[in-house]
């Protein structure tokens, strides 16, 4: 064992485990290390053994996280081992001493030093990667891998992960791109793990005799389900089959109505329950009896989460002492010290406080971060015994509890309700059981009607993980690479990503089925025999003839569809449209996201309508007013709205629109022209047996279409991300970003520029998009390249604050349909649609408005308010030093500082 490692475990008071030891002895012989170990283990130990040895070596070390709460956790447990002079914090909101020979970061802010070639890169000897399984995430997983991709072969990578059960692949990848790399894996649970169901007010254990995950090691054998629990499903399959028997009425109550994931984990939609679930506040006094707390419960919903804390709370359940209340008391008030007593009340602070000290809180990510951090550290003491989450909290921050329950094993996975994975379970129920303060740790699930036991015992004795790479190529990428590596060199980049790795593993399968086609293939071709000539090139005349007509009518709906759908996205009550068959109309409500709108016509018909409804762009002939009173009920209100619409259709005597011409371009005419005539031409034509022979060559050419498909196959899983690569340069290319390898000025702008639609926002750049606007409106138009809205049924219709923000807004719409044409031409999906819903919240912050007024007219949660707000500060503050000096860069920069303020301020005060 290496002296150095031997010296650094006994700098703690506890024995360190085996696999902690020889992930140190692994840093130590010099290579890099990859562990993957259960939540709780103490992963973190290796980690911390690099900055160790980067102290001894006089050299820096980087400690990257996926999030900035955990790089603010980290930052302070490190300060308080090495001295605030050591150690540095970068997070894009804070700078904390960042020549330091220590630093946390996230781990963008890492990527972007990498790309800039940042002078904080040198004499670099570590880089920690806690949570590198987020590379999987779909959004921000590409940034790990850019990363180890892009750091220096003298860097030695220490990569931390959840377990995951492709580790050994993930690890050769690891050795493949990064050179000497160890693996060390340990599937043992520092605290064991039981597992309980609670039905009704009873607490059963899941498990006869020991849980699979209480012991040591995972058994390789799954142990049996308690026969109690399997009599209680039993019991309540016989109570449900009982009830169906009995008469219903027109009603139809009593019907089933499953289809909420698989059914094996319970349905809680079910009309009759058997066996009703337990109410919140009672499973709060049952884990209190039990002495489970604290304990997190998690619920799929944000809603839930603040429900479920006025269900307890107003049932009166008080779970903490006199002293532990008075000491979150004081955390929470610590917090929000930075806070005026009118932002203060608009965030209802005195109810969250009250549930607080009375022990309950809720953590999700509609939540101040204010209040977030609260709820951290009021865990952490021990006197916050019962907080209830969305499953991010399962990601990252240090809150383990005795207890993890989950009130559903289904949840909606923004399509359709779900079964979580083993994986998700593992993760969930992986905070349970507190190192060093707990001796075992609970999982509870609660009973729901229809639930089968030994599906839930499946799902908690498995332990799988598995680890899927989300890297694909971006503009922003692509310039950054280019600029660093030349275009050639970047290309070998992409192929050598996890990404393409996994990618390949695939070509054996590829490839016997690239062999059956080619067998069918010959056989096909022996079939085909004319005695006047060769047929296969009279039915390739045929083909051609047929692919033109077909690719010219595809092109034109595709382009028509966009144009209508684009049209109807950008209608508003009141607007007066032409409808087929209804003539002309009013819009009473309109869909941005559904491209779709209810309208009233003349004869007081009202209908929905989609694109395929029209025959033509709809675009509005004029506006009139829809009083807020008009209800659809009152005759009267109907009648004086169509007068209004019909006075002002006489005053502006519009035409009604004509059908979309059909019209194949004259170059295609001229062609299909020239086909016909070579196929009349051709000797085949005269064949009497043409049309058989035909039906054989189309199997013919379908089968060589496959064989060729099938190559592509085989070359595009080789280099699959190099031809995405060179498909996102082609269109980089054409906008004048590339001039071959070199990057022009507009280039080397978007290389500053880190947003899922950053070609859009630099093109908008170019264009003076953004000309004219104050700080407030261009907060506004910069607010729709970042937000996504929540599907929602009650939520207003979005407008843009004003008549320049909308200006400017449509123009950076037609800015996206054009790049969204020329993407498609470049076979690469379009970026998604920007988004106005957040424009005049935007607006209404960097106007000065105050906090109550800006929440109140947005319908935002506070959380969701400032997470946005500081996405448009940050963008701002890209845009500010992308851009160059001038009115726009001073513009970006003021709407920083004016939407920096109050609540916003205090947060980002708070990291």
């Amino acid at each position: 064992m290496d002296q150095r490692v031997v010296e650094f475990a006994d700098s703690y008071e506890f024995g360190l485990d085996e696999y902690q030891l020889d992930g140190c002895q692994a840093l130590a012989d010099g290579g890099g290390v990859l562990v993957a170990a259960p939540t709780g283990a103490g992963k973190t130990v290796i980690g911390e053994f690099a900055v160790f040895l980067a102290v001894q070596e006089s050299r820096k070390c980087f400690y990257t996280t996926p999030i900035k709460a955990l790089s603010n956790q980290k930052y302070h447990d490190l300060v308080e081992s090495y001295g605030a002079e050591r150690v540095g914090l970068l997070t894009g909101d804070s700078s904390v001493n960042p020549d330091a020979q220590i630093v946390v970061m996230t781990t963008e802010v890492l990527r972007n030093m990498i790309y800039a070639n940042s002078p904080t890169l040198s004499n670099l000897g570590y880089v920690v990667m806690d949570e590198v399984h987020y590379l999987a995430d779909r959004f921000r997983g590409a940034v790990w891998e850019e990363v180890i991709l892009g750091l220096d072969d003298s860097v030695a990578i220490v990569a931390l992960s959840a377990t995951v059960s492709n580790v050994e692949s993930f690890g050769e990848w690891l050795r493949t791109v990064r050179g000497e790399f160890s693996v060390v894996v340990s599937e043992r649970r520092p605290v064991p793990l039981f597992q309980h169901v609670m039905v009704g007010d009873k607490l059963l254990d899941l498990f006869d005799g020991v849980a699979p995950t209480a012991q040591e090691l995972p058994s390789e054998r799954m142990a049996r389900v308690n026969k109690e629990l399997l009599q209680v499903s039993k019991s309540e399959a016989f109570r449900v089959r009982d009830d169906s028997r009995r008469p219903r009425g027109r009603s139809g109550r009593g019907k089933s109505r499953h289809g909420r994931g698989s059914g094996s984990f319970g349905d809680a939609t079910h009309p009759r329950f058997a066996t009703r679930p337990i109410r919140r506040a009672d499973m709060a006094r049952v884990l209190a009896r039990a002495k489970l707390l604290p304990a997190i419960c998690f619920i799929f919903s944000r809603v839930g989460c603040d429900a479920a804390v006025g269900q307890v709370m107003g049932s009166g359940v008080v779970l903490t002492s006199r002293v532990e209340a008075r000491a979150l008391g004081e955390i929470a008030d610590r917090h929000v010290a930075g806070l005026s007593f009118e932002d203060l009340e608009a965030l209802r602070y005195e109810d969250f406080r009250q549930a607080f000290c009375a022990g309950v809180a809720a953590h999700h990510a509609g939540q101040l971060p204010a209040f977030k951090a609260i709820v951290e550290e009021g865990f952490v003491t021990g006197a916050l015994k019962l907080v209830f989450a969305t499953e991010t909290l399962a990601l990252g921050i240090n809150m383990p509890a005795r207890t993890v329950v989950l009130e559903k094993l289904v949840k909606y996975n923004g399509e359709a309700h779900v079964d979580i994975t083993p994986g998700e379970y593992t993760q969930l129920t992986g905070r349970a059981g507190r190192r060093g303060i707990d001796t075992r740790g609970h999982a509870v699930v609660l009973w729901q009607s229809g639930m089968d036991p030994r599906a839930v015992a499946g799902l908690a004795s498995r332990r799988t993980y598995p680890l899927k790479s989300s890297f694909a190529p971006t503009y922003n990428m692509a310039v950054n690479l280019t600029s660093i590596l030349g275009r050639s060199d970047a290309r070998e980049i992409l192929n050598q990503s996890f990404a393409q790795f996994q990618t390949d593993k695939s070509v054996v399968e590829a490839t016997r089925s690239g062999r059956q086609v080619t067998e069918d293939l010959t056989d096909a071709r022996q079939a085909i025999e004319c005695h006047l000539g060769d047929f296969m090139t009279y039915a390739a005349i045929r083909e051609e003839i047929s692919q033109l007509e077909n690719s010219s009518a595809k092109e034109r709906r595709a382009q028509w569809k966009s144009d209508v759908e684009s049209a109807m996205r950008r209608l508003v009550p009141g607007d007066v449209i032409h409808v087929p068959r209804q003539g002309w109309c009013v819009v009473l409500a309109a869909s941005n996201k559904e491209a779709g709108a209810q309208v009233i016509s003349a004869d007081h018909t009202v209908l929905r309508i989609r694109p395929h409804d029209l025959v033509a762009v709809p675009e509005p002939v004029t506006r009139i007013r829809v009083p807020r009173s008009f209800s659809l009920s009152d005759r009267k209100s109907r009648r004086n709205l169509l007068e209004s619409m019909s006075d002002r259709l006489v005053s502006v005597d519009p035409e009604e629109p004509q059908p979309q011409p059909n019209q194949t371009d004259e170059e295609q005419a001229r062609r299909i022209s020239e086909l016909r005539k070579e196929l009349r031409a051709h000797p085949c034509h005269e064949c009497e047996d043409r049309e058989t022979h035909a039906v054989a060559a189309a199997k013919v050419i379908r089968l060589e279409r496959e064989v060729a498909r099938q190559h592509a196959k085989l070359a595009g899983r080789t280099n699959s991300l190099a031809f995405q690569f060179d498909a996102v340069c082609g269109v980089l290319s054409e906008l004048g970003y590339l001039d071959g390898d070199e990057l022009t000025d507009a280039g080397r702008m978007l290389r500053r520029i880190y947003n899922e639609l950053d070609l859009v926002a630099a093109e908008c750049v170019r264009r003076d998009v953004f000309h004219g606007l104050d700080a407030p409106q261009l907060a506004a138009v910069l607010s729709t390249l970042l937000y996504e809205s929540r599907p929602s049924r009650d939520a207003p219709t979005p407008r843009m604050p004003d008549a320049d923000s909308e200006r400017a807004q449509s123009e950076l719409r037609q800015v996206w349909l054009e790049v969204g044409r020329l993407e498609r031409q470049h076979r690469l999906d379009r970026g998604r649609e920007p988004d106005i819903g957040f424009a005049e919240v935007a607006w209404r912050w960097a106007s000065g408005q105050e906090l109550a007024k800006v929440l109140r007219e947005g319908q935002l949660s506070a959380g969701d308010f400032v997470r946005w707000v500081r996405q448009v500060i940050d963008f701002a503050g890209q845009l500010a030093n992308a851009v160059g000096p001038g009115d726009l860069r001073r513009t970006c920069r003021e709407v920083v500082n004016s939407m920096r303020r109050g609540v916003v301020d205090a947060d980002i005060d708070e990291d």
